[in-house]
């Protein structure tokens, strides 16, 4: 009798392992896979169409913003001429759990003489901010004139925290569709000293209106997710 007890315990105990096993199996996979939020995606809003849960931000002048397909790539072309306007919208985004930012930027004019180190020349052709829960900000740019890889506060106003971040520089690449990939996660701790709160907004941005000139780019699609691209 006892040793039948002993047989039963230990097939429970088998049972009991393959289970827990089997159920492993079935959940590695959905930890492995890829997340992804696709925050910027002109291809699903239909040929012309501006997304219509991004809004139009205007602070100087006249914008020139509208959905466009170049190389075969749904985007967002922006143009500003002595202006300075962006699109922007809300998201919710756990930066531990998707902290690479990616997306696709073409510049075709940059506005002469723009460089973010100088309030009376602080223009970009193509910009990306994110703006976290505690109001602060990074700022990805393609600069006209600030070195490749240059990060440093880029607000002069007190209590306004914005940290820009050079992804490119110059004319070099310009006329070019070029990939990015940021870790937002661990750009806010270098920039800020702290980890990252959720990010609760995005924004393309262009502006030419210190330098008084022209600026043109393009947004492809922009997507937050859980592995480098």
């Amino acid at each position: 009798m006892e040793e039948d007890s002993a047989i039963f315990l230990e097939r429970d105990r088998l049972k009991k392992l393959l289970f827990s096993f089997a159920s492993l199996i079935l959940v590695l996979p959905l930890l492995a896979s890829p997340l992804a939020m696709v925050v910027l995606d002109v291809a699903a809003s239909g040929t012309g169409h501006l997304p219509s849960d991004w809004q139009i931000k205007v602070n100087h002048g006249k914008p020139d913003v509208s959905a466009c397909q170049d190389s075969d790539i749904a985007c967002v072309h922006l143009k500003s001429v002595k202006a300075s306007f962006a699109l922007e919208k809300s998201v919710d985004v756990d930066p531990t759990r998707m902290p690479y930012l990616t997306w696709r930027w073409k510049v075709t004019q940059l506005p002469p003489g723009g460089d973010f180190r100088h309030a009376s020349t602080d223009d970009q052709a193509a910009q990306v901010l994110v703006a976290f829960s505690d109001r602060r900000v990074l700022s990805y740019i393609w600069d006209s004139s600030a070195p490749k890889g240059t990060m440093e506060n880029a607000s002069s106003i007190p209590l306004v925290h914005i940290y820009a971040v050079v992804c490119e520089s110059g004319p070099a690449d310009a006329n070019r569709w070029l990939p990015e990939s940021r870790n937002v996660a661990t750009d806010y701790e270098r920039a800020y000293g702290k980890p990252a709160p959720h990010v609760k907004g995005i924004r393309i941005q262009i502006n030419s209106q210190h330098t008084a000139t022209v600026a043109e780019s393009y947004f492809g699609e922009v997507v937050f997710r859980n592995t480098p691209q």
